[in-house]
């Protein structure tokens, strides 16, 4: 079967909070007729960024076209969760026109690509392209900035620094993999803060690599859909630093779920956990809170010391009405510690 024939599908990347699960809604609101199919892969046991989707009502996608796989990061469980879910999307008797991958935040894209080598899955689905999205204010404040010069005044300072950050792998892993990089809440940044960013990712991405800006993941589907990338045959163009391995260790990054009785209001809880993201280090909060007096619940969601918040739809009938709220840092948090201070 020819490149033409075969069904494409878009990997999302992207580390924590960057605005994946934005820009795939996006996608369903200017798919122009486009029938999708959504396979979301999250870090934790709470299903927020399915819920989102399934919020959306759009005909181009409804909830049957949503695929939840939460039994781990989907670049580990290729054979157990990824292909037996791809097959059972091309047996439909009306196969999806293009599949769309949002990856979680902590995936490598990578050992993904190589899954849609399988016999299984190679002679009817290609790899339309993938698309890293950055949250552009982090990028800015330098926290996966690849200054060698700065990298090494600090090693010769601290010994410990000899070993690079996990994170620092996953994004750059997540940005040697992309066809298409964007570079989201570019609202957040200055002009020149923007022109200093761009510049420096652009030294990272290979040439034929697009760098778009974006905010609030405001991203049409004809730009990101139809790249004809094939990058599962392109594999060796797209460098990881875990070439060579069977996978990468998540024992790097902890993730567990904070149940929560109903709130007195969001502004109290932001300013609850504001300070405990802060001193904990959390890298990633989400999850949704039953507020006193209202009908509606809401979703919550963090990066770093960002906290934001927005009643998404109303509580159904007989559903109860409590929060849950998946937190994750790397490894080394104190899980007690945390859950008491969300429930003070």
């Amino acid at each position: 079967m020819s490149p033409a024939d075969k069904i494409p599908a878009t990997v999302v990347t992207g580390f924590l909070g960057a605005g994946k699960t934005s820009l795939v809604r996006h996608v369903l609101k200017t798919a122009n007729g486009r029938r999708l199919a959504l396979i979301i892969n999250e870090f934790g046991d709470l299903g927020v960024d399915g819920e989102i989707l399934k919020g959306c009502g759009d005909d181009a996608c409804t909830e049957d076209d949503i695929v939840e796989l939460a039994n781990g990061c989907i670049c580990c469980t290729v054979a157990d969760d990824f292909i037996p879910t791809i097959e059972a999307l091309l047996s439909r008797p009306e196969p999806p026109d293009h599949i769309v991958i949002e990856t979680s935040g902590l995936a490598l894209p990578k050992p993904l690509l190589k899954a849609f080598s399988w016999p299984e899955i190679r002679t009817r689905v290609t790899v339309d392209g993938v698309i890293a999205v950055l949250d552009g204010a982090a990028v800015d404040d330098g926290r996966f900035a690849d200054d060698p010069a700065a990298i090494d005044a600090q090693r010769r300072a601290d010994d410990a620094l000899d070993h690079e950050s996990p994170l620092k792998e996953v994004f750059d892993d997540q940005i040697a993999c992309a066809d298409m990089v964007i570079l989201n809440k570019s609202d957040l940044l200055t002009d020149d803060a923007l022109v200093k960013t761009e510049s420096a990712l652009t030294d990272q991405l290979r040439p034929e690599v697009k760098l778009v800006r974006a905010a609030h993941g405001a991203i049409d589907a004809n730009v990101l859909l139809g790249l004809a990338a094939a990058a599962e045959d392109d594999l060796a163009a797209r460098p990881s630093h875990h070439d060579g391995q069977d996978d990468h260790e998540h024992d790097d990054f902890k993730s567990f779920t904070v149940s929560v009785g109903e709130i007195a209001s969001p502004d109290a809880l932001v300013a609850r956990l504001a300070p405990i993201v802060a001193e904990h280090g959390i890298l990633r909060i989400k999850g949704f809170f039953a507020v006193a007096g209202r009908d509606m619940r809401l979703l919550v969601q963090g990066v770093g010391p960002r906290i934001h918040h927005y009643f998404d739809r109303d509580w159904h009938d007989g559903e109860a009405r409590h929060g849950r709220l998946v937190v994750i840092g790397q490894s080394g948090l104190d899980r007690l510690a945390i859950e008491t201070a969300i429930r003070d």
